[in-house]
């Protein structure tokens, strides 16, 4: 085991000594290759990350998403720390809350309201409340394998549930047209909302775009039904448009939820949506100790003026597109052959042919001691930083990755620590 994985581990064995797991959720060790990835992080800056004992990476995960600027842009923490310095957690909001909610009002364009939380979780079950006070229904649909959060209604775990807290929810197979139709007929007049991210992005999964007949079936049986169309933008939400997705493929939400890179890592999240539906939505209770904090609601109007300014999601479209290209082609030079899922700004790739996971683990690994950190059962994420120069240096130390790969059998599992 490298030096670096040496002082992770000291740490998580603290860490096993008085959290439960660790390290816990999506960032676990153990939803990685155990052993052989950081447990703890030192810093980021720009395109880079650092672990514990000072490695520096190319970071193609961008803190699963919400850095879309770059670690520690100066232009949003400059904003942040000028918010930060009026006090932190105040007994009432600050003008910041009625700026940023004019903001996305003016820049979504179904948008007639808006409010703020802390994480996406917050407010897609929010949403959901909403959609159930507005139609007077209590059923939810959602695709197979979609993520929308840790409550007990969506969590992809599965300790502490019983069987009421997903007795209103049915779930269907992405871009099935007539699955979909037929939750819809088999609950008649009792669905409450329709909850879909823009693309299907389920880890452990290749990325799914939407279909067109797909995305009009969706509109159709939600207008039809009466039923609210939800969509998770929380993910997608800055990377492929300059805020919402919906555009981008054609649906027509009534709500909208987005977080991650709203504010270039700084933790908030807004839910967006008709005006029809303002008088259900004042009726749900909505609040958070901390959710008042104007530091991150001022980071979230520079991270906007940002995106807008420099054109981000197109250039981290082709970013992405070429990181891809590069790629395939080192891929194809080692005789590896890969599969590329998803929109470029956010790929997801892995070794063809690989059920097991194995193969991909085992690349990643590779390029993980090559210098870029790379995920092996979840989407990657470009950012601003990544400039076609730091495109190409990381195409260059994964075309080492490859080379490694390959040496070492190309991957009947990660290599021993």
């Amino acid at each position: 085991m490298s030096g670096s994985g040496s002082e992770s581990q000291r740490w998580f064995q603290r860490a096993l000594e008085v959290i439960p797991g660790g390290v816990y959720g999506h960032t676990s060790p153990v939803l990685s290759v155990p052993g052989r990835y950081p447990a703890f992080a030192r810093e980021g800056r720009g395109s880079r990350y650092w672990d514990l004992y000072g490695k520096e990476y190319i970071d193609l995960l961008c803190g699963y998403g919400p850095v879309i600027l770059g670690h520690r842009d100066p232009e949003v923490e400059a904003a942040a720390n000028e918010a930060r310095e009026r006090g932190a957690c105040l007994n009432h909001p600050s003008p910041l809350m009625v700026e940023l909610a004019e903001r996305l009002v003016a820049w979504v364009d179904f948008a007639d309201w808006a409010v703020l939380a802390k994480n996406g979780s917050d407010l897609t079950t929010w949403c959901i409340r909403v959609a159930r006070e507005h139609t007077n229904r209590p059923m939810v649909l959602k695709a197979r394998g979609a993520y929308h959060g840790m409550h007990a209604w969506c969590t992809p775990g599965r300790g502490g549930l019983i069987p009421e807290d997903r007795a209103q929810v049915e779930e269907f197979s992405w871009n099935d047209v007539e699955e979909l139709e037929a939750c819809f007929h088999r609950h008649r007049d009792r669905v409450a909302a329709l909850i879909l991210t823009p693309f299907h992005h389920p880890s452990y999964g290749d990325s799914e775009l939407p279909t067109e007949a797909f995305v009009a079936a969706a509109n159709r049986l939600c207008r039809d039904s009466g039923a609210l169309l939800v969509l998770d933008d929380v993910r997608c939400g800055l990377r492929l448009a300059e805020l919402g997705s919906h555009g981008v493929f054609g649906y027509e939400p009534d709500l909208a939820v987005y977080g991650k890179a709203l504010a270039n890592g700084h933790a908030i999240s807004a839910a967006v949506g008709r005006h029809r539906v303002r008088p259900a939505a004042s009726r749900v209770f909505l609040t958070g100790t901390f959710w008042n904090d104007p530091a991150p609601m001022a980071a979230a109007l520079e991270t906007l003026d940002r995106v807008r300014r420099d054109g981000v999601h197109q250039r981290l479209a082709q970013a992405g597109e070429r990181l891809l290209e590069g790629i395939q082609s080192a891929a194809g030079r080692h005789g590896v052959e890969v599969r590329t899922s998803g929109p470029p700004a956010m790929p997801y790739v892995r070794v063809e042919g690989d059920d097991s996971f194995l193969r991909t683990q085992a690349l990643c690994v590779a390029a993980l001691d090559r210098g870029v950190f790379l995920h092996p059962h979840h989407n990657w994420f470009l950012c601003a930083a990544h400039t076609d120069e730091v495109i190409d240096e990381a195409v260059e130390r994964l075309e080492g990755a490859f080379q490694d790969f390959v040496r070492n059998g190309a991957g009947g599992g990660p290599p021993s620590p």
